[in-house]
């Protein structure tokens, strides 16, 4: 019965889902607000038939209903409870489901809190994330029903969900990432709203803005929490590959970010107009992209769930309607914007600009790299593998420049900025720079041209902002004066770019300077990594709750002194019995100490893996700066302020017309 209700409940939601789709936008274009009215209604009982859907599939893992194929495929009795409700989404249907439950949360997060905006334009939006939910839920009802039933031959119990994802990842993972995936489907439906009704101005931008830098600040915390599980999971102690799943969730976090300040330019000074659309479009287009590598059985990994040719060809569909459509109305609609505005040559404006386009170089690159190999195999043209040596060569020049023109742009100014007075104020942040990134190399023993590169990069971040900080807190009341005075929005900044240069450091010390070595081992056998000494203990057995293991003792110590004692296992499920390795970590701020156990050589020695990885923890640590910057830059007063020139609604002529207000309504140029 369960199962059926929750059935019952998707196609519930798509009826709503249509209905939100046609009868607010109807309203707009017709200037009816009693149409206008039912958008808010329809969006929150999209959401909770939805939801209710989710739960009622949850109720069918946690209590072990194998009728259900998917929770038969994806589960199994001895598997414990926190594991049966991740679940949930360890597979294709269930991954889906969470999918829509975000989309539709995020469409009812937009009815709620935007009340301050006119009538049009928010059932213009929802509407647009309407159609959204109808192309995936169709999806899901007609190609992946997460309800479907194996009666009348029921198994007496599940397949086991992968041991891959039998970890704490799985649980905080995947719904991060997609808060960011599906956030971008926000600002795209604001970018559509505003070809649609002509408002492709600065308040269109400060409406967008908020949603854009939640998604982006999500999705931040979501592939760091991808590269961190990797890094512990997989035994192999690596944190980025380079795999094309990996890309497709950096693809759209490029493309948001030249997006973000795409947005603050359009918003502060009303140019870049067409550019920022254009932005939101390719974005979200990313993000869906993203979805039909992992599901459409294209690719073949721990994240690619899907593999029936025509779940591939319905996501392949619906990326195409959704790309062409939006870049037609966009040819039609965007040419029409006129922006009067002058700027110099080392204004704040041309340094945005060069900040987006070397991220929209970066996207190309990775997008060229990932999915030149996957068409050429497409069309049977051959089989070539684009890795890690050609995205390090090539990726990393780009950053380091990004991270260069960041530093310098920081102390820029809107219009015009003084070639000499820049020069001055950027002096002492190269010098500090200088001297930081040459201790680091000496302390980290050699001289090499990226390694350098790359910490003067991250030091000349960290310091441009902490200096512009300094100029920004000067007052005559005293500096905690001024550091109060400043708005929400510029912390958040400030906490975003050092995020940045926090990351920068550690993937350049870890990537130049770390230590890897696989050796073989005797219990009584000691072997040295750079300054740590390992001596094997033996090997001991355990029993888990769905698992056996075999796990190594191993005691680490440091010119002499007693550090960690590590407990690495190789792991046999009883269901299926895969085997897997658990790495065991002694993690500090400035290094992290790995140890894995491999195979058996003989029957007392193993193939053991040793790793020194200098800094590792600071990747993960400037992500969650990131992150905390971009929730922190959401909650500026100004985004809960109504303006007086925006919060009247447009008019209904104008709305039917689409006529194109051409001059910013709000932050513009003064």
């Amino acid at each position: 019965m369960y199962p059926e209700l929750g059935q019952l409940a998707l196609i519930l939601a798509l009826l709503l889902a249509v209905l939100l789709t046609v009868v607010p936008l109807a309203g707009s274009l017709t200037g009816r607000e009693s149409l206008q009215a039912f958008a808010r209604p329809l969006t929150t009982g999209m959401f909770v038939f939805v939801a209710l859907a989710f739960a009622m599939l949850t109720h069918a893992f946690m209590t072990d209903d194998f009728s259900v194929a998917y929770v038969a495929n994806n589960s199994n009795s001895m598997l414990p409870w926190y594991y049966k409700f991740s679940a949930v989404w360890g597979g294709h249907e269930g991954s889906l489901l969470l999918w829509i439950l975000m989309l539709t949360g995020w469409t009812m997060a937009v009815a709620i809190f935007s009340r301050r905006l006119p009538s049009v334009m928010i059932s213009q939006v929802l509407s647009v994330l309407g159609m959204i939910s109808v192309g995936f839920m169709l999806f899901i009802v007609v190609t992946s029903n997460p309800f479907d039933r194996l009666l009348p031959n029921v198994p007496t119990d599940g397949a086991d969900l992968n041991p891959l994802l039998q970890d704490f990842g799985l649980i905080v993972h995947p719904p991060m990432l997609y808060m960011g995936y599906v956030g971008f489907a926000v600002a795209f439906a604001f970018a559509i709203a505003a070809l649609i009704n002509g408002r492709l101005d600065a308040a269109w931008a400060r409406w967008s803005r908020p949603w854009t830098t939640v998604a982006w600040a999500f999705l931040s915390g979501g592939i760091a929490l991808g590269s961190w599980w990797a890094y512990y999971e997989l035994g192999w102690g690596g944190w980025w590959f380079w795999d094309p799943v990996e890309n497709a969730s950096l693809l759209p976090w490029l493309s948001g970010t030249a997006l973000m300040h795409s947005l603050a330019v359009t918003e502060k000074r009303g140019v870049f107009k067409s550019w920022t659309v254009l932005l939101a479009i390719i974005t979200f287009a990313l993000s869906l992209l993203g979805t039909f590598l992992v599901r459409s059985g294209v690719l073949t990994s721990v994240h690619a769930f899907a593999s029936d040719p025509d779940r591939g060809t319905f996501l392949l569909v619906l990326l195409a309607l959704t790309v062409l459509g939006s870049l037609m109305l966009y040819a039609f609609r965007a040419p029409v914007v006129h922006v009067r505005s002058r700027y110099g040559s080392l204004s704040r404006e041309i340094f945005l600009l060069l900040n987006n386009v070397l991220l929209v170089s970066a996207t190309l690159l990775v997008a060229v790299g990932t999915l030149y190999p996957l068409i050429l195999d497409f069309f049977q043209l051959g089989k070539i593998s684009i890795g890690e040596p050609f995205f390090n060569l090539t990726f990393s020049p780009l950053a380091i420049a990004a991270g260069l023109l960041l530093g310098v742009g920081t102390f820029s100014r809107w219009k015009k900025t003084d070639a000499g007075w820049l020069a001055r104020k950027l002096l002492w942040p190269l010098a500090v720079s200088m001297l930081i990134s040459t201790a680091a190399i000496v302390a980290y023993g050699g001289f090499k041209p990226w390694a350098f590169l790359g910490l003067f990069t991250a030091s000349w971040i960290a310091m441009t902002t902490f200096w512009d900080l300094w100029d920004k807190s000067g007052s005559r009341k005293g500096r905690v004066h001024g550091l109060k005075r400043q708005s929400r929005s510029y912390y958040g900044m400030v906490l975003g770019h050092l995020g940045v240069a926090i990351t920068m450091a550690g993937a350049t010390v870890v990537s130049n300077y770390g230590i890897e070595r696989d050796v073989r081992m005797v219990p009584g056998d000691t072997a040295q990594v750079e300054d740590y000494q390992f001596r094997f203990v033996g090997i001991g057995e355990r029993r888990g709750q769905n698992f056996t293991a075999q796990y190594g003792t191993f005691e680490v110590s440091h010119e002499g002194k007693f550090v960690a004692e590590l407990h690495p296992e190789k792991r046999q499920y009883a269901v299926g019995m895969s085997v897997m390795t658990e790495a065991d970590i002694d993690a500090g701020l400035f290094r992290d100490i790995f140890v894995a156990v491999g195979e058996r050589i003989s029957d007392d020695a193993w193939a053991i893996r040793l790793q020194y990885k200098p800094l590792i923890r600071w990747l993960w640590l400037g992500a969650v700066f990131m992150a905390v910057g971009g929730f922190l830059a959401v909650s500026d007063r100004r985004y809960r302020i109504r303006d007086p020139k925006t919060s009247r609604s447009t008019s209904t002529a104008g709305a039917a017309t689409g006529k194109t207000d051409a001059q910013p309504a709000t932050g513009a140029a003064s």
